[in-house]
């Protein structure tokens, strides 16, 4: 069960936009607050780590705001807070090193040359910039677009932006790679 926590932690954080529209069409706000809650009760147990531990509070802030207010707009503004932990997450990777993605790659080569920890300290950049981006969509869509634009941006292109830049960088990477292997 200590291993499906995290998963399934994930799997409704992606299903949260949809579920948050859907929710919506039939719920107050007040009522579509309690999953949000709950997701932040079970984070905030599972966790050790203080940036997620801030991130659980800061849903219950939203789901908190939400049920007293009985306003949606608390919990459509879930992606950006977010987008806004990732990016502290990744910043302060920067800020004191390793960068995080620098600690993802080790997994697989333990021994990374410097210019494999440059490259890893670009790609941490480039997270940072897309988070930036994302949550200012995010924050755009949740003031001024409908609950539907929100929905699709938020619980669908912004996974596909997402992917598109793994993606992209795992093409770079492989250039990269073969580059320095050539070189």
């Amino acid at each position: 069960m200590k291993r499906l926590r995290p998963v399934l932690l994930g799997l409704v954080s992606l299903a949260y936009p949809p579920l948050v529209y859907l929710g919506l069409g039939h719920f107050e706000p007040r009522w579509m607050a309690l999953p949000l809650a709950a997701m932040a009760v079970v984070r905030a147990v599972a966790t050790r780590e203080k940036m997620w531990l801030a991130a659980a509070v800061g849903a219950l802030v939203l789901a908190g705001s939400s049920m007293l207010g009985n306003h949606a707009l608390p919990l459509k503004l879930y992606p950006v807070l977010v987008n806004a932990v990732l990016l502290t997450v990744f910043l302060t990777s920067l800020v004191y090193p390793p960068s995080v993605i620098e600690r993802l790659a080790r997994l697989r080569e333990k021994d990374l040359p410097p210019s494999g920890v440059a490259y890893t300290r670009r790609v941490t950049q480039v997270w940072c910039g897309f988070f930036v981006l994302n949550g200012t969509l995010a924050f755009t869509t949740a003031l001024f677009a409908s609950d539907a634009t929100w929905a699709l941006y938020n619980g669908l292109i912004a996974y596909g932006l997402m992917g598109l830049l793994f993606a992209g960088e795992w093409v770079v990477r492989q250039r990269v790679r073969a580059r320095h292997a050539h070189g």
